[in-house]
């Protein structure tokens, strides 16, 4: 299969920092953040500090020890807040901790207990360290419980483990709330809210009917209560995204419409973020421009005009902003809804052909290349549907060759396969250079945003584009359903 391999448009953020100093240094407070470090046994070594840039981990600083197993991680900018790990030379991650606005302070440990980090001089560390110490013994309580449900030998026991199990779980949301009601300015209590999902209540009760949807919207509702999208240390925790794509899974439309609402109020909100906002500009990007529904392209073709065609370009390489720009020419003119673009081809015995001249209650049109093993195995399974049920369904397939160099292979496909009751047509090297040379930015492949073979739209009887990204198996559900509804 010939497929369009997506450029990733993330510009490096983070890059590993210069070696630093063996001790600390004077000059310590000037410095936008350092962080004085004993890690024993290492020495003479170099030991690094990472963080999280959504779903992924990255190195942020580097130090050497020295024969004390003494470094600094320092440098003149500070680091943006979040939670940061320690990592070996080995590349593991030793223990977590966290960065606020105050970033000078130091940390002691030992690889034999890591349990047991001292750090000194950080009021946020030492909430992070004794909130954790706490929580953590009660979630280990928590899933004892949970293991326990496999003993019930009775209903009265599951019910004993059940009533024991909400009571921990009740104890550990409480003990949540007390921190974040005892600091609530603290970066810990900023990383629960994130964290945190709104339960859902109730239904309630109108009229004498259940409200199945309130709980619903409610959950909706306050999905990202106490977050801000400008805020740069979402990206710095593990669970951000995750919270994100929960959140476009299971609370938005999949229309299209729905998703465009939602992502222009997160990146407008976004905009002053330096780090939050090409984040969250790619993540939907990359979503988008590969959607995994149909019609949901017409994302990113928001995205393309009211973002990157407005001027944030700026954050990418030559290379993808080359590809971004023809990718979102490539995709305006085969939206759902629109005419079909004009197609005027060659037949195999070359005379010209127009999509528009094939009369039918439907036209399937069908892009591939007979050198492509991928539809060597999908254009046989298109003929299966064909002579099953869609030539019944008023179907006429209009199949495009796009390889003109592969002529023979194309006409021995066509005979060996039997598919002579289709139009069978190709686009001449003529032609094509014609295009070309004319500067026109629609050939075939731009016209019909062919990146990946086959590639397959269905279309009405008035040439309007009505499915199309979709398996040939989910084309027969729509044919057999749009058929019914006809």
């Amino acid at each position: 299969m010939r497929k369009f391999l997506w450029l990733a448009l993330m510009i490096p953020l983070w890059s590993l920092a210069q070696t630093k100093k063996t001790s600390p240094t004077a000059t310590g407070n000037k410095l936008g953040h350092s962080i004085q470090i004993t890690m024993r046994p290492y020495q003479n070594i170099k030991l690094y500090i990472g963080t999280n840039y959504g779903k992924n981990k990255v190195l942020a600083d580097s130090c050497l020890l020295n024969e004390k197993s003494e470094g600094v991680f320092e440098s003149k900018q500070k680091l943006t807040p979040g939670i940061y790990f320690v990592v070996s030379p080995a590349y593991s991650i030793l223990f977590d901790f966290l960065i606020d606005e105050q970033q000078h302070f130091k940390m002691v440990a030992d690889t034999s207990a890591l349990d047991k980090v001292v750090i000194t001089g950080s009021v946020d560390n030492t909430l992070f360290q004794n909130y954790s110490k706490d929580i953590n013994g009660l979630f280990v309580q928590l899933n004892n419980l949970q293991n326990r449900f496999k003993e019930a030998k009775n209903a009265a026991d599951s019910t004993l483990f059940k009533n024991a199990y909400l009571g921990k779980d009740k104890e550990i949301k409480d003990k949540r709330d007390a921190f974040k009601l005892a600091y609530p300015k603290s970066m810990m209590s900023y990383l629960l809210n994130v964290m945190q999902r709104p339960e859902a209540p109730a239904m309630p009760f109108v009229n004498g009917k259940a409200d199945s949807l309130y709980p619903y919207y409610y959950v909706k509702n306050h999905f990202w209560d106490n977050i801000v999208f400008n805020d740069n240390r979402l990206i710095r925790t593990p669970f951000f995204e995750d919270k994100l794509d929960e959140y476009f899974k299971n609370y938005v439309s999949r229309e299209p419409d729905s998703i465009i609402d939602e992502v222009q109020y997160m990146l407008t909100v976004a905009k002053t973020g330096k780090e939050i906002y090409p984040f969250l500009l790619f993540k939907f990007t990359n979503k988008y421009i590969t959607p995994e529904f149909m019609g949901q392209d017409k994302v990113f073709l928001h995205l393309y005009q009211n973002f990157f065609a407005k001027g944030d370009t700026v954050l990418l390489n030559p290379e993808s902003k080359k590809s971004i720009t023809e990718r979102a020419y490539s995709m305006m003119a085969n939206q759902l809804g629109l005419a079909a673009p004009s197609l005027i081809v060659n037949t195999i015995d070359d005379k010209k052909l127009s999509l528009y001249d094939v009369k039918s209650a439907y036209t399937f049109v069908a892009f591939w290349d007979p050198t492509c093993g991928h539809c060597k195995e999908e254009i046989p399974k298109l003929d299966s549907f064909y002579k099953a049920s869609w030539k019944n369904l008023e179907v006429k397939i209009f199949s495009v060759n796009i390889n003109f160099k592969e002529l023979a292979a194309w006409k021995n496909f066509i005979t060996d396969h039997h598919l002579e009751d289709w139009f069978n047509v190709y686009q001449t090297e003529e032609d094509l250079n014609k295009e070309i040379k004319a500067g026109l930015p629609t050939t075939i492949r731009q016209q019909y945003d062919v990146f990946k073979t086959p590639t397959f739209y269905l279309l009405d009887s008035k040439k309007k584009i009505i499915a199309k990204n979709l398996s040939l198996e989910q084309f027969n559900d729509f044919l057999v359903s749009a058929n019914k509804k006809k």
